[in-house]
């Protein structure tokens, strides 16, 4: 019971950092699709200033899962870093090079300096989430065996599952930023930009429905475990998350982006755990179990009551951040329009 609920508190920490750190990594993608320094200005100028306040905020969910990992469940915490230490390495590199690059983009007064950090925000942008995506795809095809260090460091996260999992993530993160996107657009009074950001989020929906698609014939290839668990156990996940997903290209198509937020959150958060159920209980396919890897009962329980004594701080601190910039975009709108209508 203690090791499921600590496999549940830290399977919530993922979901978090994917729905919001997916989307900061996805609004670098955005700023490198978004056309010339003249054509591109105006959306980059609405990227950087809907991520500005919380493009930090979001690797502590990152912090949390690894904690989580390597308190509860260190012998897969162990496993993991010792086979797959290249992608995650190459992740971390891409997460300091993406905050410096955009700390200095702000601060640069020349054109090609802000060109040259610019390029390197987005390209990092695009590369983390990939090679996080290529750490899933090991770990969820079984090629992650129990101990130190057993496993192939390069086929580990070089193979089809890992390829596929690094595509979807980087297309998932891209159609959770342009989601977002068009409802900031619709609070700084910029129904031009809400419009092409609507029209971006359905293609790269239709791109992600089509790459999870065609995952169907990887997986049932190259990770059969996780295919059968993905088509029996955690189908009633992967039917929600179809149907959300659909679900949210509608809306946008509709206008209702504040809906179309949800739903594609939620499409991107059934998937997560459509794949934890699939899996379930191996921690690592084909070799440990939760309870094989649990921690014994007295770590779980400090840990557990640590989590709920800091989240007593933390989730209020991130929902005041998050909440303080949202109405002060409403605010600008507000005072927008009214200017408008004295003219």
């Amino acid at each position: 019971m203690l090791a499921d609920a600590a496999l549940a508190v830290m399977w919530v920490g993922l979901t978090c950092y994917a729905l919001f750190g997916g989307a900061d990594f996805g609004a670098g993608v955005r700023d490198l699709l978004a056309g010339g320094a003249e054509r591109g200005r105006d959306r980059r100028r609405l990227i950087e200033h809907s991520i500005g306040p919380v493009w930090e905020a979001n690797h502590v969910w990152l912090i949390f899962v690894v904690v989580m990992l390597w308190s509860a469940f260190s012998p897969v915490f162990a496993a993991v870093m010792s086979t797959l230490y290249i992608p995650l390495t190459l992740a971390a590199l891409g997460i300091i090079a993406r905050g410096a690059a955009f700390a200095f983009r702000k601060a640069s007064t020349e054109l090609w300096q802000q060109r040259l950090f610019g390029a390197c925000f987005a390209l990092s942008s695009l590369l983390t989430p990939f090679f996080l995506g290529t750490v899933a795809g090991g770990v969820a095809s079984g090629r992650v065996p129990p101990g130190l260090a057993r496993g192939d460091v390069l086929t580990s996260w070089l193979n089809p599952t890992s390829l596929l999992g690094g595509v979807l993530a980087v297309v998932t993160c891209a159609h959770l930023a342009a989601v977002y996107l068009c409802a900031d657009a619709d609070r700084e009074g910029r129904p031009d930009l809400a419009a092409a950001f609507a029209r971006d989020a359905v293609v790269s929906g239709l791109a992600a429905g089509v790459v999870a698609l065609a995952g169907i014939a990887v997986l049932r290839a190259d990770a059969p475990v996780l295919f059968h668990g993905l088509t029996h156990r955690a189908l009633p996940l992967v039917i929600v998350s179809a149907v959300a997903g659909v679900t949210g290209l509608l809306l946008l198509g509709r206008g209702r982006h504040v809906a179309a937020r949800a739903a594609a959150a939620l499409a991107v958060a059934a998937i997560l755990w459509a794949w934890g159920a699939a899996q379930y209980p191996a921690l690592l396919v084909g070799g440990t179990t939760v309870a094989q890897a649990a921690a014994t009962g007295s770590v779980l329980r400090a840990v557990l009551v640590s989590l709920g004594v800091g989240a007593l701080v933390l989730v209020p601190s991130l929902w005041l951040l998050y909440a303080t910039f949202q109405r002060a975009a409403a605010g600008r709108h507000d005072q927008a329009q009214a200017r408008r209508g004295t003219r």
